[in-house]
């Protein structure tokens, strides 16, 4: 079994970050195991770039500890941390060639010429830049300089790579083709990776494990599918997902829920007793289809969005605006009432106070139930 401490590419325990008398982070708590892709995500101020700062050494920490391959960093600079930034910004020398950015910082350590060549042509091969090393900043398209920058960070071969929103400068063509690139560059070299972003799309995408936060504080740290499937509360549940879960408040009865009037029956095993009088129930787009048998929802249409292979239903149920997520093509001029069948298993239910995610919900799969 791996030596726990040697195995941890980044630990963090009760990190906090205050500006005078305002704490902007609170008791941060995390694990990364090594080869991990870590993906810090959340709504604009949330604490996530203040995070990755931290943990650079670019932000002094008010409180708590920090460990990068399992040896202590709380206090130390960070050119002594064993750290590569990607930043959103290329930040690359327009007087120099690609091959002279890749290897500019290998030339600055006094690596020798023949090591630091060899090196930047396996990383140039890796980018897929290798024909463009002789060609200067201005000659190259915007994924293409994301692209060097990245091979400067690779050249270093450090404990932790960390990424600040590097995609936010391109377009959404180029945004989804550079995601790819940098999933195949993760799996290629199992490099240990934190990386911030505010699009929810790639962190479901890229991470092997999602820290979420708001107002400085974690609200959850799993999976993409573990985020996805059992959120932790109704922060997560609406930020998580496109378009984002339905959330609607429901009254819990002997046989299931209702939710203004309507009943849905949740079947044998349901235990009234064991749940609040009230909850919010949590339903993701797709988890709503056409019913084929009796509908669990007879609804009427506000608004109908065609994306070519799908079709996003808007309707009113609660007194909330919902969203099915229907394949195929709907006229957008329907009016006319749909009937729609609710999947049990990809339903949560939540505290309607706190919000908090309901730990153990009868008659619900284990998955959603948690």
């Amino acid at each position: 079994m791996a030596d726990p401490v040697t195995s941890s590419a980044l630990r963090a325990r009760a990190l906090k970050k205050s500006y005078g008398g305002v704490e902007v982070l609170h008791s941060i708590d995390i694990d990364m195991a090594q080869g991990e892709f870590l993906v810090l995500v959340g709504p604009s101020g949330c604490g996530k770039s203040t995070l990755l700062n931290c943990i650079a050494g670019l932000e002094e920490i008010s409180g708590g500890a920090l460990e990068i391959g399992g040896r202590d960093v709380t206090h130390e600079p960070p050119k002594d941390r064993d750290i590569a930034m990607v930043f959103q910004s290329y930040a690359l020398y327009p007087t120099m060639n690609v091959a002279e950015n890749i290897g500019f910082g290998m030339k600055v350590r006094k690596i020798p010429k023949a090591q630091a060549q060899a090196k930047i042509e396996e990383v140039a091969r890796l980018l897929q830049i290798d024909h463009l090393l002789d060609r200067k900043p201005s000659q190259l398209s915007g994924g293409q300089r994301q692209r060097v920058a990245m091979g400067r960070a690779l050249v270093r071969d450090p404990k932790l790579f960390l990424f600040d929103e590097p995609l936010s400068n391109l377009d959404a063509k180029l945004r989804v083709e550079m995601r790819a690139e940098i999933k195949r560059i993760h799996k290629t070299t199992h490099a240990s990776i934190v990386y911030v972003t505010h699009d929810q799309i790639e962190a479901m995408t890229l991470a092997t494990r999602i820290v979420v936060l708001k107002g400085g504080v974690v609200q959850q740290i799993g999976t993409p599918q573990e985020i996805y499937d059992t959120p932790a509360n109704t922060f997560v549940a609406d930020f998580m997902g496109s378009p984002p879960m339905n959330l609607v408040p429901a009254r819990v009865t002997e046989t299931g829920l209702d939710i203004d009037g309507t009943a849905l029956a949740m079947g044998p095993g349901w235990d009234a007793g064991a749940l609040p009088a009230r909850v919010r129930l949590g339903i993701r787009p797709e988890h709503l289809a056409r019913a084929t048998g009796a509908p669990d929802l007879v609804v009427a249409p506000t608004m109908i969005e065609n994306t070519g292979a799908e079709a996003y239903v808007n309707f009113v149920l609660g007194g909330e605006t919902i969203t099915a997520r229907l394949p195929g093509r709907i006229a957008e001029d329907a009016t006319d009432h749909v009937d729609l069948a609710v999947a049990r298993e990809g339903l949560c239910l939540f505290d309607i106070e706190t919000g908090t995610r309901i730990a153990r919900a009868p008659a619900l799969s284990e998955a959603a139930a948690g």
